[in-house]
């Protein structure tokens, strides 16, 4: 299966071209699970999401209308997902049966589980304003560092074709992004 570009490869998928069907999961599966990890989900929320994110796709493969933007619109369906996933573990169910909670009881006094739960406080808002930051760059800096945090890492090569951009291009282009994102922490106190 060899296309130029994800946008070849997707238009392939809609025509019933089961090899690129799995060539297209195949290539975009690390930026859907980085935009799902960014949402710091457990891991079982996390696959539910990254299969929603897919059959989303499929429930709209024909509605694409710009084939080369399918890695964007996976990338805001996995966040819309999570999202949701976020807002759904939130939800707190009231029980009188105490050994339902028993499995939560650990070996913290009640002081380290006040720092702890401090921490984690703390460390959820540093994340929370790296992604409003996030988010005021720019579409294509956006996009390229999703890519990027991808796991497994892309080759240049494999992200120049993703997302339709020169491989030379992309070390420059991504120092420019992080310094962007860098200031904007920095304007934010965020360390």
């Amino acid at each position: 299966m060899d296309h130029e570009s994800t946008g070849e490869l997707f238009q392939a998928a809609v025509g019933g071209d089961a090899a690129a069907w799995k060539a297209l999961v195949e290539r975009l599966s690390p930026l859907v699970w980085s935009v799902i990890r960014a949402h710091g989900l457990s891991r079982a929320d996390g696959q539910e999401v990254f299969q929603t994110t897919w059959f989303r796709l499929a429930q709209h493969l024909r509605r694409i209308r710009e084939p080369d933007k399918v890695s964007s619109w996976l990338a805001t369906t996995a966040r819309n997902e999570s999202l949701k996933a976020l807002r759904a573990a939130s939800r707190v169910t009231f029980s009188d049966d105490v050994e339902t909670f028993e499995w939560a009881a650990d070996e913290h006094t009640p002081e380290q589980a006040v720092i702890a739960s401090e921490e984690a406080a703390a460390q959820a808002e540093r994340v929370r304003q790296l992604w409003r930051a996030f988010q005021e760059l720019g579409e294509n800096c956006r996009r390229l560092l999703r890519v990027l945090m991808g796991s497994p890492p892309s080759s240049y090569r494999e992200v120049a074709v993703a997302l339709d951009i020169a491989v030379g291009s992309i070390g420059p282009m991504r120092q420019r992004c992080l310094r962007r994102l860098r200031d904007l922490l920095a304007e934010r106190g965020v360390r």
